[in-house]
């Protein structure tokens, strides 16, 4: 009986190890994330084509940049690793896919970014699972060079997948790099995505993050500005409650906030100055007074 305990001791100690190790990985670990090294090339570019483009879809390109945590600096030789279904929701395989990579299906690739942090995949507009409820997606995980594991960072979405916003009432984002969902534009027969990913943003365990973060009433770098509807009170929306990230887009904005009890004199020099640089920046940088 002793013997038997001795011989047993060893192996609840290893998966007690292993546990520890598990719990210790950037971004918590992530369920397929370590299907990126099969296959992976010795040599990648910025810009990937995936085995998609050349199939039945809507083609898609989906551009933007990798940056460091401050969000401003751009991130290079980061390895960014996507995968998606195809034209018919399914991640299918094909003659002489690694069978180890079945779940990912064959359009699945590779990027590194530049020294802009920049990238490009061109690829086909995944369609979602058949009789499901999940809207269509690209998954990411990324390789950062100087850190030891890969982690899974929010998959893209589209704004106007119909599947989206009744998806994101039950699952929110976890907006980890920063926000998913993209708003598509289209040139010709191509449809344009642009997605910048913030390293470190929303990563469970991400080294050298403060361990008290200062609280802020706004978003966090990366973070996507919701919609919203407030009461106009100048501007050319003057009285109704159009909500303008809707009718303008997103670039840079202002919100300025005063309270109930604002000092009228200071808010109308700000309002001044913040309408003159508006006007310069013109759709670049939208201000909206809020009352």
């Amino acid at each position: 009986m002793k013997q038997l305990i001795f011989l047993l001791l060893p192996i609840l100690n290893s998966c007690n190890a292993q546990n520890q190790s598990n719990t210790k990985l950037i971004g918590g670990g992530c369920d397929g994330c370590e299907l990126m090294y099969i296959g992976m090339p010795v040599t990648m570019k910025s810009t990937d084509t995936s085995a998609g483009w050349t199939e039945a879809g809507q083609k898609l390109l989906v551009t933007g940049k990798v940056l460091k945590p401050d969000g401003r600096t751009p991130a290079s030789n980061v390895i960014v690793y996507y995968w998606q279904t195809d034209n018919n929701g399914y991640y299918s395989p094909t003659p002489g896919l690694d069978l180890r990579v079945n779940q990912h299906g064959h359009i699945r690739g590779w990027i590194k970014t530049d020294s802009s942090g920049k990238y490009n995949i061109y690829t086909i507009r995944p369609a979602p699972y058949p009789d499901r409820h999940i809207p269509a997606h690209i998954h990411l995980s990324i390789k950062e060079p100087q850190l030891a594991n890969e982690y899974y960072t929010d998959e893209i979405n589209f704004d106007d997948d119909k599947l989206l916003l009744p998806h994101l009432t039950k699952y929110p984002q976890e907006k980890r790099g920063g926000s998913g969902i993209v708003r598509v534009l289209k040139k010709d027969s191509l449809q344009i995505a642009e997605h910048n990913i913030t390293l470190g943003l929303n990563i469970p365990g991400y080294p050298d993050q403060p361990a008290h973060q200062i609280k802020t009433s706004g978003l966090n770098i990366g973070e996507d500005q919701p919609s919203f509807t407030p009461f106009h009170a100048f501007g050319p929306d003057k009285g109704s409650t159009t909500c303008p990230v809707c009718k303008y887009g997103r670039y840079h904005g202002v919100i300025f906030y005063v309270g109930n009890k604002p000092n009228w004199i200071e808010t109308r020099e700000w309002l001044r100055f913040l309408e003159q640089e508006s006007v310069v920046r013109k759709k670049y940088l939208k201000v909206y007074f809020v009352y």
